[in-house]
């Protein structure tokens, strides 16, 4: 595989370590008392990303109820 399709295909995940860290950690370093407690959070920032968080871009729908709807 090219060194292009390997950045290519980890644009999404960066995207998506960009926003998390925007969105939840940013200026909140000090909300999380310890480790357990940042995982937490990750854990219900994942759930919401994915189930949730409403996308113009796939219809107004979250990421996964457009993938249950695309493959109906």
């Amino acid at each position: 595989m090219s060194r292009k399709g390997n950045s290519m295909d980890n644009g999404m995940m960066e995207n998506f370590f960009g926003i998390l860290k925007t969105e939840m950690f940013y200026d909140q370093e000090d909300k999380y008392k310890n480790i357990d407690e940042l995982i937490l959070a990750i854990d219900d920032y994942i759930n919401y990303y994915n189930y949730d968080r409403i996308k113009e871009k796939l219809k107004g729908l979250s990421p996964v109820n457009y993938r249950l709807q695309s493959s109906n």
